[in-house]
C-alpha cells in the first residue's frame, strides 16, 4: 500500500496520500493546503481521484478547492458537514480570517459505505462529536485508520465548537472504533500515530467518560 504522509500549516494538520500499490491515481485524506499535496502527488507520479474529508473545518479543508480544480477529483465529505465547504463561519475558518474558496461536495457521505478507491477498500465510520458529520477512514486489509481530529494518541478532539459534543464523541470512540476488530494504527488530523490497542488502554478522554458515566 502507499501511503504518505503530509503536514500543513501551522496547526501542523495530516493529511494522507493512499492507494493501493501499483495505481495511478490515490485518494487525498484531509488536504489542508493545496501546494504541498500537489508537490507529493507530482513527486510519486501519481493523480488524485477522491479527495476524502473526516470533517469540515477550515485547517483540513484549506485545499479541497484548488486540489479538485487541478486534479478534477471527487469530493467526499458526510451530509451533516458538507455546508462547512461553502461557508466560511461554519468552517471556522472566519477564527482565524481566513476566507477559504467554497467547493461543492460530489458524495455525500452517510457512515456505513465502503468506498472502492485507488484500489481500496474504504469503510466510512460516522463519528460525530468533534462536529456533527465527522467521520474516520478504516481501509480494510490494511491495518489503517484515518481519525482526523476524532481520536489522537492519548487524547481525542475538541467538543467546544459549534456542533461539538464530549459525549457523543465519546461513544463515537468507544461504540464505535473501539470495537473494530484487528490491529489498526491509529493516523490522527494533527500530531504523532498511535494504535487502537493503545488507546483502548491509555486514552485519556475515554477513561475519563467512563468515569463520568458517559
Amino acid at each position: 500500500m502507499l501511503f504518505k504522509q503530509i503536514i500543513n500549516g501551522s496547526l501542523g494538520e495530516n493529511a494522507y496520500l493512499i492507494a493501493a500499490d501499483g495505481q495511478k491515481t490515490c485518494a487525498v485524506v484531509d488536504p489542508g493546503e493545496a501546494e504541498p499535496v500537489l508537490a507529493a502527488l507530482k513527486a510519486e507520479g501519481l493523480g488524485c481521484e477522491a479527495i476524502l474529508l473526516t470533517h469540515g473545518h477550515f485547517d483540513h479543508i484549506g485545499g479541497v478547492r484548488k486540489l479538485k480544480d487541478a486534479t478534477g477529483a471527487k469530493i467526499y465529505i458526510h451530509e451533516a458537514d458538507a455546508g462547512m465547504l461553502m461557508s466560511n463561519r461554519m468552517s471556522l475558518a472566519v477564527l482565524i480570517g481566513s476566507m477559504i474558496p467554497s467547493a461543492e461536495p460530489d458524495v455525500l457521505l452517510q457512515g456505513g459505505e465502503t468506498l472502492s478507491i485507488a484500489g481500496l477498500n474504504i469503510r466510512v465510520i460516522h463519528t460525530p462529536g468533534h462536529t456533527k458529520g465527522g467521520v474516520c477512514f478504516a481501509v480494510e486489509g490494511e491495518g489503517v485508520l484515518l481519525t482526523g481530529d476524532t481520536l489522537f494518541h492519548t487524547d481525542a478532539g475538541r467538543t467546544d465548537f459549534p456542533g461539538g459534543s464530549a459525549k457523543d464523541l465519546y461513544h463515537s470512540i468507544v461504540d464505535g472504533l473501539y470495537t473494530l476488530e484487528g490491529a489498526y494504527t491509529v493516523y490522527p488530523g494533527h500530531e504523532e500515530s498511535t494504535t487502537l490497542d493503545e488507546e483502548r488502554k491509555n486514552n485519556l478522554f475515554t477513561i475519563a467518560g467512563a468515569r463520568h458515566g458517559w
